[in-house]
């Protein structure tokens, strides 16, 4: 990777030098993981039969199930990640970045070692892991396109969690009065907009510290949340907190097609719903006016400015586009999850979201990677428990933790964010 470096010549004049950098953090982190992976096998070895169930019952078409053995499966995959280490110290010694195939595939396979580990004996039901893993991914998602947009802005999103908690209350609340869950939805965008406006009002208008804000924020809607559940939900509970909540869609056909049918084609509205915005957000950030606006004004808000882009305008109502989108991710709390609202229920996924934007570089497809990624780890602790393995139930909490700490400290530090987040825009 290539930087540009200022250096004074002799006569005083200064001078541009291009300095090639090599980036060995990424082969650093998977080096540690797969030494790590290594010792864990080999200081609790387990032996016998993992067995993978590929079916699922309500598929017409069923798989066989896949029985491997344990120790020596391990050990080829394990084999094959000291390759992928080496092909990323060779990309970074040529200054290259470790590719995102060579990463992605370098995770998949270590997490299919550490199955096989922790499935000796067992049954791992791979349609069940991967639908759990969906499920609880989509408030990040969500919350992580909501602080794409803030940050592609300019604007540091940091009180997404006050915009899912918001959002979860809302739904819950409109949803349980109307019997309606589309309009509870549309209550939990509301909700996420209600708070994004303030942030956007103290950051854009009054010039407040961005952090400050959204963490203020969020104490805030923790506290209000909280407060109005006690005083109104509470005592009212038939009411005002049993939301009527969306069933799922079964799309035929394709929710016949095995191991990531019923994943992807056998879910709610939501679901759904975070696939279409997805792929609009990807696309339109990337190949419309509006995105090239949206990255303009994070970027080079004074450029923008020249051609008439209304900087803090834009700003603004991204802004409160970036809280609609984490709203949403709120209502799927109390909407499909739980079915009703509880105190403190997003229980920090906000900041995970963030931590999901920094690592999947403030793009909506690598960010929904990375939400994808920790809703896996957060699924895998509950299928440990159930296989009974020999891991302590206190380290299975902290993996999801651990996984976003792994991954923000291994990949997100060789990378640049926009370079106007979080800087406000005074108009010369």
């Amino acid at each position: 990777m290539m930087s540009l470096v200022q250096k004074e010549a002799a006569d005083g004049t200064v001078q541009l030098m291009t300095v090639r950098e090599r980036h060995l953090k990424a082969p650093i982190v998977l080096a540690v993981v797969t030494v790590l992976l290594s010792l864990l096998v080999l200081l609790v070895p387990r032996t016998g039969t993992s067995t993978f169930r590929l079916g699922d019952s309500s598929q017409s078409f069923q798989l066989p199930d896949v029985a491997l053995p344990t120790a020596s499966t391990i050990w080829v995959v394990i084999g094959i990640l000291v390759v992928l280490v080496i092909a990323a110290f060779l990309r970074a010694w040529t200054y290259r970045t470790a590719s995102l195939w060579l990463v992605l595939g370098f995770g998949i396979l270590a997490i299919f070692a550490f199955l096989v580990w922790a499935g000796a004996g067992g049954l791992v039901p791979v349609t069940s892991l991967l639908f759990g893993a969906v499920s609880l991914s989509v408030p990040l998602v969500f919350g992580a396109l909501g602080g794409v947009i803030g940050e592609r802005a300019g604007v540091v999103n940091v009180a997404i969690e006050g915009q899912l908690l918001l959002g979860a209350f809302s739904a819950a609340l409109l949803s349980s009065i109307t019997g309606n869950p589309f309009v509870g939805l549309i209550g939990a965008m509301i909700g996420g907009v209600l708070v994004a406006s303030v942030l956007a009002a103290f950051a854009i208008k009054y010039l407040v510290e961005q952090v400050i804000v959204g963490v203020v924020l969020n104490v805030l809607v923790t506290g209000l949340t909280g407060f109005l559940y006690g005083a109104l939900l509470a005592p009212n509970e038939k009411a005002l907190n049993t939301p009527v909540r969306f069933t799922r869609i079964e799309i035929p056909v394709l929710s016949d097609i095995p191991i990531i049918g019923p994943v992807l084609f056998n879910q709610t509205f939501i679901v759904y719903l975070m696939f279409i915005t997805v792929a609009v957000v990807a696309w339109g950030l990337y190949r419309t006016r509006w995105g090239l606006r949206l990255r303009a004004v994070g970027e080079h808000p004074q450029a923008a400015d020249t051609v008439g882009i209304k900087v803090n305008a834009t700003r603004f109502w991204n802004v409160l586009l970036a809280g609609a989108i984490a709203g949403i991710g709120g209502a799927y709390f109390t909407l499909v999850s739980v079915p009703q609202f509880g105190k403190d229920m997003t229980a920090g996924l906000g900041f995970i979201a963030l931590a999901a934007v920094i690592f999947g570089r403030w793009d909506p497809i690598r960010a929904t990677l990375a939400a994808l990624l920790f809703g896996f780890a957060t699924n895998l602790q509950n299928l440990l428990s159930i296989l009974k393995t020999p891991v302590p139930s206190e380290f299975m909490l902290m993996l999801p933790y651990v996984v976003t700490l792994i991954a923000v400290a291994g990949f997100a530090g060789q990378i640049r964010g926009p370079a106007a987040s979080g800087k406000p825009y005074i108009k010369s």
